[in-house]
């Protein structure tokens, strides 16, 4: 890793790639925890929203993660790490405003400000992760900052808890006091760290590469699955055993305490049994997650499947450094913004569909999310024990050139 030679003689020693990783991940969760925690509540009692007008704003709020593959056109004119924390500030803006634009069209301009920031952001991240770790020290890393982000939300969750309880604090100020944190940490970024550079230069165009179609399906039917639990999941709760909001938020608790708890080590046992392994646990705890789902009539089982199904999610480490192993270092930052598009593609159409489906069969939707579940399985198997660029897959191989070196199709840029 070099870092710039006007600042490299002078840094201090917390002036690390990782702490500046480390800051990332406590910034983000302060502004979008939130902003998702008070956003119902502020958009039905301040702007009378019906369910027309908050299925806008949530169509409008994924479609900046759908065309996060844009990414790759701003880093022409500006460094990862500088997007990264513009990105952060772009995200406390737009949830320092929403407080103060409660009507319809103000709230779709503030939902839309603030998700273009947090899915730039969460790319330029990735992307950053990936170049500026080493193979060997990323998954307990990536692990240590989920951590990191688990424990950060259960300070936001419970001061916000303070605030609006004890305090009486405005919804006003609640959003601005989350987004000016988040605003005011990205500039303690800005001015307090120096350009780190990555020791292999990123294309400035868009990579899709045959030799990666695993890693690609894999973060499709990844998307698909976590619409299911962030949609349906916690509606069943709602709607079959009848929580409440603050029972929903104490699940929600119990989820971060989990991910604080164990995220680090699940990086650490990614590291030492390998991504297939790894994946495979995954793929088999959520068909049996999925079809319990189904079939649950218990209130505290479905609690425990929703607190399980959600640590699963720490098992995600496993499919980035997968990716990382198989890529070519130069294509990190491009992929991390067609990954996220891929993975939004199943973020924009599952909701609408499955949402037809749960009005006549609630069971039916999670069946299909058992159905998703064994799709990758079925694709996990397929990864070598030693994944390698030219060793991506255990077979279909054809699908790149010869060699291993796959031809891409790219979109250059002009000239």
């Amino acid at each position: 890793m070099q870092i710039s030679h006007q600042t490299s003689a002078t840094r201090r020693s917390w002036q690390t790639p990782v702490m500046l990783l480390v800051l990332m991940s406590v910034a983000m969760p302060v502004a979008f925890n939130a902003w998702s925690a008070l956003l119902n509540n502020f958009v039905i009692e301040r702007a009378a929203f019906t369910g027309v007008e908050i299925g806008i704003l949530q169509s409008l709020r994924e479609v900046p993660g759908f065309l996060a593959f844009t990414v790759v056109f701003v880093l022409l004119i500006i460094k990862e790490q500088t997007f990264a924390v513009l990105a952060l500030a772009l995200l406390g803006g737009g949830v320092a405003l929403t407080g103060f634009l409660p009507f319809e069209y103000g709230l779709y301009f503030t939902t839309v400000l603030m998700s273009t920031g947090f899915h730039y952001f969460e790319t330029l991240k990735q992307s950053l992760s990936l170049q500026w770790l080493t193979r060997e020290e990323a998954p307990r890393v990536l692990g240590r900052l989920i951590a990191v982000g688990a424990v950060t939300s259960l300070v936001v969750y419970s001061v916000l808890w303070v605030l609006l309880e004890v305090f009486e604090l405005d919804y006003r100020w609640n959003f601005l006091i989350a987004g000016g944190i988040c605003c005011l940490l990205a500039v303690f970024m800005w001015r307090g760290f120096p350009r780190f550079e990555a020791d292999v230069q990123q294309h400035k165009h868009l990579v899709l590469r045959k030799r990666y179609w695993l890693y690609y399906a894999l973060t499709f039917f990844s998307g698909a699955r976590r619409q299911i639990f962030v949609v349906f999941a916690a509606f069943l709760m709602v709607e079959k055993f009848g929580y409440s909001a603050s029972q929903v938020t104490l699940l929600f608790l119990i989820n971060y305490a989990f991910n604080w708890l164990f995220a680090e080590r699940i990086g650490g046992l990614i590291h030492r049994f390998g991504e297939r392994k790894a994946l495979t646990f995954e793929y088999v705890g959520l068909i049996i997650v999925f079809t319990s789902y189904a079939l649950v009539e218990n209130p505290y089982i479905g609690a425990g499947l929703y607190v399980i199904d959600h640590m699963f999610f720490a098992l995600a480490i496993a499919m980035a450094t997968y990716f990382q192993k198989i890529a070519d270092p130069k294509d990190l930052a491009s992929s991390a913004g067609v990954s996220f598009t891929i993975n939004h593609i199943a973020a924009v159409v599952v909701p609408a569909v499955l949402g037809v489906i749960w009005m006549q069969s609630p069971s039916a939707v999670f069946l299909i999310g058992t159905g998703f579940a064994v799709c990758s399985l079925l694709l996990s198997q397929n990864v070598p024990k030693v994944p390698a660029p030219g060793n991506e897959v255990i077979v279909g191989r054809g699908f790149g050139a010869a060699g291993g070196v796959s031809k891409s199709m790219e979109t250059r840029e002009a000239g």
